[in-house]
């Protein structure tokens, strides 16, 4: 029993140690927030589907440390969103600006939805009309014979 006490005191550390993300210091404290934020905003190029925060990628290492060195050159938040962007391309952004190259990323969500709307709209109405249609005429007359007496009696 106690050989495994040293075996499972190893394993824990060693999973505490992995567990432990890059420790990042600046010259100025509000750095840091702004860093946090700014690479959970922007996307890993390699794993597509994770945050720099999140990913542990080589490229991500590397962003995460190009972003803190922009940081301390005193460029804005934006300004970095740009420059990345325009190095990597707007795939980097969770939520690249709407322009010209990105309006059908933004628009087909309306648009799926619509021609869903349009597709439920066609089926129900299609199926009335054939309701209507597949009745015989005989029935329709009894149907109208019954509904009318119907409304007398009540």
């Amino acid at each position: 029993m106690r050989s495994l006490l040293p075996i499972v005191l190893i394993l824990i550390s060693a999973g505490l140690n992995a567990a432990v993300s890059d420790v990042v210091e600046f010259s100025d404290p509000s750095y840091s927030e702004r860093y946090h934020t700014l690479i959970t905003q922007l996307r890993c190029p390699k794993c597509q589907n994770q945050n720099l925060a999140d990913s542990d990628a080589p490229i991500s290492r590397d962003l995460r440390l190009q972003v803190q060195r922009l940081l301390e050159e005193g460029l804005s938040n934006e300004e970095i969103r740009q420059y990345l962007a325009d190095r990597y391309s707007a795939f980097i952004l969770y939520q690249p600006e709407v322009n010209s190259t990105t309006y059908m990323l933004w628009s087909s969500p309306l648009l799926v939805l619509f021609v869903g709307l349009f597709v439920v709209m066609r089926l129900t109405k299609g199926a009335s009309v054939r309701d209507r249609l597949d009745t015989p005429v005989v029935d329709q007359k009894r149907l109208k014979s019954l509904l009318d007496n119907g409304d007398s009696q009540g």
